[in-house]
């Protein structure tokens, strides 16, 4: 299978998804809960996220969508990454997440 017809699954994507940390909290980005919807154009391999951030004036929100880009776009057949930033529903930690960060 060449790159080209690479199929790129969902597994994949939240792999990449976990090596994407918040700077601040030094925990992933698929933990923390920020990920609201993986796309997947299987046509085209084109890939779309929509995520939240911690707050919305987080000032290393432009850093995280930057960093998700690059390490989608290096999954072997992905040909475009958009990532689209929400702000409802808010986000709000799971009781896990609130237990791992000690509040």
């Amino acid at each position: 299978m060449t790159e080209q017809n690479s199929i790129v699954t969902k597994s994949q994507i939240e792999e990449a998804l976990k090596q994407c940390y918040d700077p601040e909290l030094l925990i992933d980005v698929w933990t923390l809960g920020l990920i609201y919807d993986i796309k997947i154009d299987d046509a085209a391999n084109n890939i779309e996220i929509t995520m939240t951030f911690t707050f919305p004036g987080c000032p290393y929100g432009p850093m995280l969508v930057e960093d998700i880009t690059k390490k989608i776009k290096d999954i072997p057949g992905v040909k475009n990454v958009k990532v689209n930033v929400v702000f409802e529903p808010p986000w709000k930690p799971s009781d896990e997440l609130r237990a791992m960060l000690g509040v």
